[in-house]
């Protein structure tokens, strides 16, 4: 198996999470949710006049794990990171470190799937923050889009014919 790092970004609740922990059992990957990674060193605050978390707070948090994703890359392991990924420099900041071994999937479905998604979860972010979401992911497109309506195991076959040698 090419050892890979597999972005999986899209909106509030578009299914990142589910997918990115499936695909990390299915391929014995390395998961890593970003958003705990920021909540964890308390980089999730939105400044008074900012309307998202600061691109800075993100590029601090994968810097904190790009120890972890060189360590698994060495071991031959594909690391998947899961997130919103609206800022492109968090991206970039990823392809800088690991050229050609980057694999990038935009998980995409309708705002109003998204809304009764996030309601169904156990911690639901709620409507307002659903939009902004949904509205900042879609400012760019990134890799390549996967429709998030079809089923699980569609999505992640798709998501698994993308890797370097069908890992």
């Amino acid at each position: 198996m090419a050892s890979t790092v597999i972005i999986i970004r899209g909106p509030l609740g578009v299914g990142k999470s589910t997918i990115s922990m499936q695909l990390a059992t299915k391929l014995s990957g390395l998961y890593v949710p970003l958003d705990d990674v920021v909540d964890r060193l308390g980089l999730d605050k939105v400044p008074p006049d900012a309307e998202c978390i600061p691109a800075n707070s993100f590029l601090t948090a994968i810097r904190s794990i790009l120890p972890q994703l060189k360590h698994a890359m060495a071991r031959g392991q594909v690391a998947i990171i899961d997130a919103c990924f609206y800022h492109k420099e968090m991206i970039e900041l990823l392809e800088s470190h690991f050229p050609g071994k980057l694999v990038t999937v935009t998980l995409e479905a309708p705002l109003d799937v998204c809304i009764t998604r996030d309601r169904e979860r156990e911690k639901s972010h709620g409507v307002y923050a659903a939009r902004a979401v949904h509205m900042l992911v879609s400012r760019f497109s990134a890799g390549t889009r996967i429709d998030a309506t079809q089923p699980i195991e569609a999505i992640i076959a798709k998501i698994i014919a993308l890797l370097p040698d069908n890992a």
